[in-house]
């Protein structure tokens, strides 16, 4: 996942709205969204060389969310999956809080990540470069390959407009969240970031929605919880920028 713009208990329907991009290699397998026949309470799409996933909700209410931090010299070679961090904790029992405790002792064996973690009265971040534990106030807020409201051109865009759409918004509709997400405008060179990939690919990787020739944005993804715990989850797929297929779901969380 490398785009999650979300508002947390701000909206006076909606405790949580999420619009997020899974960013992947066309090449790497991928489930769409669906119960996993494993953990039957698990909602999620699913990364079929790794098993594990990159957002993800559960009958109880259990949600997690999780993108790469970039670092183009890290060497990843002997590191665990990061989407097995998702899987445990979703197909677990473990409070959030004591989840992320114990992953921070284990947070050198993953390639760097930033993880959104809780049941949706709390909700938690983590990075593990920063190695600290912050509890997610009310508000909009973004994370794309850097830190938690990182002012970087996707993220501040995704926020501004997911703000600008659902103020004052009885209802909110997916349809206008997809529309946010499918945004392939690329930022100016003085707004980029420098994450050491270079000039020509930070501008490829900054829209909303990529598609370059071997990695772009694989699914997106629509997740509403509103106050009576009524579950929303839509999440379209792309094959190369071209829509693929939907899946939707809805339930109400169990008590």
């Amino acid at each position: 996942m490398c785009l999650i713009n979300f508002q947390y208990e701000r909206h006076p329907n909606y405790k949580l709205i999420i619009a997020a991009n899974r960013d992947e290699f066309y090449e790497r397998p991928t489930a769409q969204a669906h119960f996993w026949k494993d953990h039957p309470q698990v909602l999620a799409g699913r990364d079929l060389h790794g098993m594990g996933t990159w957002l993800g909700i559960t009958k109880q209410g259990r949600f997690a969310a999780l993108t790469n931090i970039r670092n183009p010299e890290e060497d990843v070679s002997d590191k665990k999956s990061r989407g097995d961090i998702l899987k445990n904790y979703l197909a677990g029992t473990e409070s959030a809080e004591s989840f992320v405790e114990n992953l921070k002792k284990e947070k050198n064996q993953y390639a760097s990540f930033n993880l959104l973690v809780g049941n949706l009265d709390q909700l938690l971040y983590f990075n593990s470069k920063q190695g600290e534990i912050e509890k997610v106030e009310a508000g909009t807020h973004g994370l794309s390959n850097h830190f938690l409201n990182t002012p970087w051109p996707k993220v501040e865009k995704g926020k501004q407009m997911m703000e600008s759409y659902v103020a004052g918004r009885e209802k909110v509709e997916p349809e206008q969240l997809f529309e946010i997400l499918t945004m392939a405008d690329i930022a100016a060179d003085g707004d980029l970031p420098n994450t050491g990939v270079g000039v020509e690919l930070e501008k490829q990787l900054s829209p909303l929605f990529i598609k370059m020739e071997n990695y772009g944005t694989r699914s997106s993804t629509v997740l509403l919880v509103d106050r009576d715990d009524n579950v929303t989850f839509v999440e379209r797929t792309y094959q190369k920028g071209e829509y693929h297929g939907e899946a939707k779901f809805t339930f109400q969380i169990e008590d």
